[in-house]
């Protein structure tokens, strides 16, 4: 991203936040790369050095090239190395640089001390454990679906579905022994090699899924109106496996749908049209297999207004997927295990068509949808209007 001078003084204008560095030309390489992996491994941001920490211009010690200095730190300093724009502006008679950060694509990123930092606010602080995991699981070299659930054993599963399952495919699971049900369900990764039930197992073939994994529910609510407020026409909190959950969720949105399409005095409140069956079950399907499991407290939420509906999925889109290319088909398996059950359960394909789908028959329709990132979810926004 390049910045004009104008957009140099109105960042000045704010203080330091979770986008933007103050430092002075004094700086230390060490700190200007706790600034790169820290803006890196969040949303990115901006060093601009040369300034006090009140944003007062100071200026640049002009016997240094601080362009080479920099672009040496973010190919040395930080791990692994990064791509920086470099810029310097005239200022009050002084010069300053702009060092932009962008988000990072290789997640997760460390300094030459081991350090994984995020920005929180105006600063820097050492990634959490759970930080951490959902950094390594945006690079794809981690699955958290394939993690064991604590305490848990084949007691909690439900074998009958599971026999089910295997039916389509000539096994007959009822009838095996029960140390071949264990082998074939652990080669299956429903569990683990240590007898516990992984995550993916058990939003499948759970018993109980959200006793053990509580964020995994959905949350729907339709408002009145255009916006959250106090009042609700319906709610309800949809617990159980995920097809259970996307079954359920897509009669609950239908028969919601349907209430704004009555009849007021002689003419109806708002037109019949409804968009198909399949395209309410992709967006439910695609929020539930591709979700990040590793947020604790954050449920799938739906919500339905008078002008749209949204589909709020906790986790950011990983590292090599942008919206763009959402559009388009390309697709990731954050969840590679639920993604494999899903499709054998025919509620996906892994041929990227879905979102696609999506975007088709709503512009067909003279709909609008929208997909995009808010905070750490990812939202899809399907328009209601004639």
């Amino acid at each position: 991203m390049t910045y004009n001078l104008s957009d140099i003084q109105a960042i000045l204008a704010t203080p330091e936040n979770n986008a933007v560095e103050f430092k002075t030309d004094a700086v230390r390489p060490e700190s200007i790369a706790r600034e790169m992996v820290a803006f890196s491994n969040t949303q990115g941001g901006i060093i601009l050095i040369g300034m006090d920490d009140d944003g007062k211009t100071l200026g640049l010690s002009p016997d240094k090239n601080y362009e080479e200095w920099i672009m040496n730190i973010a190919r040395n300093n930080v791990v692994p190395a990064i791509q920086v724009e470099y810029q310097e502006y005239d200022l009050e008679n002084k010069t300053i640089a702009a060092v932009n950060v962008p988000r990072g694509k290789d997640k997760p990123y460390q300094t030459l001390g081991a350090k994984y930092l995020v920005r929180v606010g105006s600063t820097n602080r050492t990634a959490s454990q759970t930080e951490l995991l959902r950094l390594f699981q945006a690079t794809g070299s981690f699955h958290f679906d394939a993690t064991p659930v604590q305490e848990t054993s084949i007691k909690d599963l439900n074998l009958s579905k599971i026999d089910s399952y295997f039916d389509r495919y000539g096994i007959a699971f009822s009838h095996e022994t029960e140390e071949d049900k264990i082998l074939l369900i652990k080669n299956s990764d429903v569990l683990t090699e240590e007898g516990e039930v992984t995550v993916g197992g058990m939003l499948i073939f759970g018993l109980a899924p959200t006793r053990h994994l509580p964020q995994a529910g959905i949350a729907f609510a339709h408002f009145p109106g255009t916006e959250i407020n106090g009042e609700l026409i319906d709610k309800q909190n949809i617990n159980g496996t995920l097809d259970y959950q996307i079954d359920t969720c897509l009669a609950v949105i239908k028969n919601n749908w349907r209430q704004l399409s009555t009849i007021v005095g002689t003419k109806r409140a708002k037109p019949n049209f409804i968009y198909t069956d399949k395209v309410f079950r992709e967006l439910l399907t695609n929020a539930c297999v591709h979700r990040n499991y590793a947020i604790h407290g954050s449920q799938i939420r739906v919500f339905m207004f008078d002008d749209r509906l949204e589909f709020r999925s906790p986790g950011r889109l990983p590292n090599t997927i942008t919206i763009e290319k959402l559009k388009v088909g390309v697709s990731y398996a954050v969840n590679p295990i639920l993604v494999k059950f899903m499709e054998n359960l025919r509620y996906i394909d892994r041929l990227g068509r879905g979102l696609p789908m999506v975007y088709r028959e709503a512009t067909t329709n003279n709909q609008s949808v929208e997909f995009k990132e808010v905070g750490e979810e990812f939202w899809v926004v399907l328009s209601r209007d004639g």
